[in-house]
């Protein structure tokens, strides 16, 4: 399993917006973020979301798996992925998330196993909600998971499967007193108009 390094993926950051001459408003701007919370996580100092590494990805015009190992994906005819191996990318405290394809170019989609831990607190709390453009697919394999969408409340469990507009405020926790196992396909919105991306963000 590889894990990239949080500070080293920090650095990629700060070096290609060095590179490309872009602000620290411009990349606020960008992700979507507070000029002081944007600092923040370019300098490693709080945890970088997916969603926060894809926004720079698509701003910088690189893939993000770039950024997370300093590696431009290189596959083009197949990607193998053995089971439980993959790129590790935790997006809050207790989340993880396995890239399934990282190495693979020009995807058209991002897939990832992702795991949502249970956790007591969060069970009457509202729940986080994230935007990023395109679409996205979630299957749940193991477990139970509430789904907020908006002001929509859904329960799933194995073999139920969802596919929404990711641009609208989603998110999702772990419910039934054990963790949540789903595959998720976050899909790039087309960039030229037609049914197809050509080059993606995870909730």
């Amino acid at each position: 399993m590889l894990q990239p390094d949080i500070q080293e993926v920090a650095r990629r950051i700060r070096s290609l917006r060095d590179d490309l001459d872009l602000s620290l408003a411009e990349m606020a701007e960008a992700t979507g973020r507070s000029v002081e919370e944007y600092e923040a996580q370019e300098s490693g100092e709080h945890d970088l979301s997916f969603t926060f590494l894809f926004k720079c990805a698509n701003r910088f015009g690189v893939d993000v798996i770039e950024l997370l190992t300093g590696e431009a994906p290189h596959l083009s005819s197949y990607e193998l992925t053995r089971a439980g191996d993959g790129l590790s990318i935790r997006r809050r405290v207790g989340f993880e998330y396995l890239h399934q394809a990282p190495f693979f170019k020009d995807k058209f989609c991002e897939p990832f196993v992702v795991t949502a831990p249970y956790q007591a607190e969060e069970q009457d709390a509202p729940i986080h909600l994230s935007r990023h453009r395109g679409q996205e697919l979630d299957f749940i394999i193991s477990g139970k998971l509430r789904f907020a969408y908006e002001d929509h409340i859904e329960e799933l469990e194995a073999g139920d499967c969802l596919y929404y507009d990711s641009g609208k405020g989603h998110g999702m926790v772990a419910i039934g007193g054990e963790p949540c196992v789903f595959l998720a396909v976050v899909l790039k919105p087309p960039t030229d108009g037609g049914s197809l991306p050509e080059s993606i963000n995870i909730p």
